[in-house]
């Protein structure tokens, strides 16, 4: 900073977003912003252009017209100093958000299968220097934090060292896409992990819905309540851990699991709270020009299917109205399945697809086991998303997602079923259909015979006369084998859904 009599100058600073190794997108006007001293012109060049912006309040922001893939390229911003951005590829650019499972890293990578080891991920990554990460760094809270202007995170050329702290979801995801698309690709990496969907939305959204704004109530409360909560665990923290050994002794005694020890109450805000992360982690992205959003997240909300109904579509809503870029694709990573992810979550899911104009929904839960809530086999998911990418995206001729209910019809004493993106036909892997339930007018649902017709799914069960809904993989830990001939497996889902 230069002080001149009365007068304060500040550097030229562009947004981290704009720095050493930046993807920018291709085929839009692409804004470029930052801060300097007021009424300070800045002025930005790049490949050819050159355009101006006068700064205000401390921050300017200058537009780009749209520009072309290719790199790599350089960019020069000046005002008072100079800056100079190297290395700058120019292609497609996605925002990739969610929680722990979206920030799971390539080297935790467990694939199962005959699915790539993580070496071998790690040494093809030497292939894919077109593919860009941009990591949003975690921070955490005591309150829930004030709007930021800037991430202040950083670009990173894929490499095989690089890599290895890439998401894993995220950079498979870009390069099985940029297999087909042959330009660069640049991802965003904005997760943390434990967040719930909340956390994630604007406050003014929360507070503008009914049935959201008792989330922010809540908090508040738990905030208030949570010093008295914190002392008590510190008083009784002798009887408490008496307690656990005991138990740890007896459960190994019996050749049983250990209790799971005793841990200090943690602060709500810790993660941010209700909008925190909207706050500090996407906020300060827009208006970067992207391409798309991968949200991968829901396993935080997992006991408020409900709930989750409303949070989705008012997280999607609330991104598009940020960006102001019109209804950009969103492409949503169902949960699979684990002993605390209710079916009701998977249907907010699948209900938010089907509701809102260009989104697609992936269906995971056949990627990995149900043992861990975060499985290790990524890949799968990344070639999905990849697929999703291609139909949504680029308008590829091609099934890019399973089976999707669309409707039911009563036929007598049974319930004929049809669904969408049934690509080249309905199949069965491994054996008859299995998970189908199916129950009559006094709601109690047994097992059912479930038999492909066509491009239709035949549901019946002996005792049910008049059967009246069925459900598709409506437990905590689906099974289900619904898939189209491409290999896409179907979306649980219940006919009689809830209101």
């Amino acid at each position: 900073m230069l002080i001149s009599g009365n007068h304060v100058f500040a550097n030229v600073k562009p947004n981290s977003l704009f720095t050493d190794n930046m993807i920018l997108q291709r085929g839009v006007a692409v804004p470029v912003w930052g801060t300097a001293s007021d009424g300070e012109t800045v002025t930005v060049e790049f490949e050819g252009q050159k355009v101006t912006a006068t700064v205000a309040n401390g921050k300017w922001m200058a537009k780009l017209n749209p520009l072309k893939e290719g790199g790599p390229f350089t960019m020069t911003i000046s005002g008072n100093n100079k800056v100079s951005i190297k290395n700058i590829l120019v292609g497609d650019v996605f925002l990739c958000s969610g929680q722990s499972n979206m920030g799971f890293p390539v080297r935790a990578i467990r694939a199962i299968g005959n699915y790539p080891k993580v070496s071998e991920i790690i040494t093809d990554a030497a292939n894919y220097s077109m593919i860009h990460q941009y990591k949003v760094p975690l921070k955490k809270s005591e309150d829930i934090p004030a709007a930021v202007t800037d991430a202040g995170g950083k670009w990173f050329v894929c490499d095989t060292n690089t890599v290895k702290d890439f998401s894993a979801v995220a950079y498979l995801f870009a390069r099985e896409l940029q297999k087909k698309i042959k330009i660069p690709v640049g991802i965003i990496n904005s997760s943390y992990g434990g967040t719930a969907a909340q956390n994630w939305i604007s406050k003014d959204s929360l507070e503008a819905n009914s049935l959201l704004k008792p989330i922010l109530e809540n908090y508040y409360k738990a905030l208030t309540d949570f010093p008295g909560k914190l002392a008590k665990y510190n008083e009784d923290i002798a009887k408490t851990m008496a307690k656990y050994s005991a138990d740890s002794a007896k459960a190994a005694e019996a050749h049983k699991e250990i209790p799971r020890k005793p841990a200090a109450p943690i602060t709500p805000a810790e993660r941010g709270g209700p909008s925190g992360l909207y706050n500090t982690m996407i906020l300060p992205l827009a208006p970067y020009a992207i391409k798309g959003a991968v949200w991968y997240q829901g396993e935080a909300n997992g006991g408020h299917g409900i709930e989750y109904r409303t949070l989705l579509p008012t997280l999607i809503n609330n991104w598009r109205s940020l960006w102001s870029i019109g209804d950009f694709p969103f492409m949503i990573v169902q949960i699979p399945g684990w002993k605390a992810h209710t079916p009701e979550l998977r249907e907010a899911q699948l209900l938010t697809y089907q509701h809102l104009p260009n989104t697609t929904m992936t269906v995971i839960n056949d990627a990995d086991d149900t043992l861990d809530v975060h499985p290790g086999n990524k890949q799968p998911v990344g070639e999905r998303l990849a697929l999703a990418a291609r139909g949504l995206v680029y308008k590829e001729k091609i099934e890019f997602m399973g089976p999707i209910y669309q409707s039911m019809k009563v036929m007598g004493n049974t319930i004929e079923l049809s669904f969408t993106h049934t690509g080249k036909g309905l199949v069965a892997k491994d054996g008859d259909l299995k998970d189908f339930i199916i129950a009559g007018s006094d709601k109690k649902f047994v097992p059912a015979k479930a038999v492909i017709k066509g491009n239709k799914v035949i549901v019946s069960a002996e005792g049910i006369d008049k059967p009246e809904a069925v459900r598709l993989g409506w437990r905590l830990c689906p099974q289900v084998n619904l898939y189209n001939e491409e290999g896409l497996p179907a979306s649980p889902f219940r006919t009689d859904v809830a209101k």
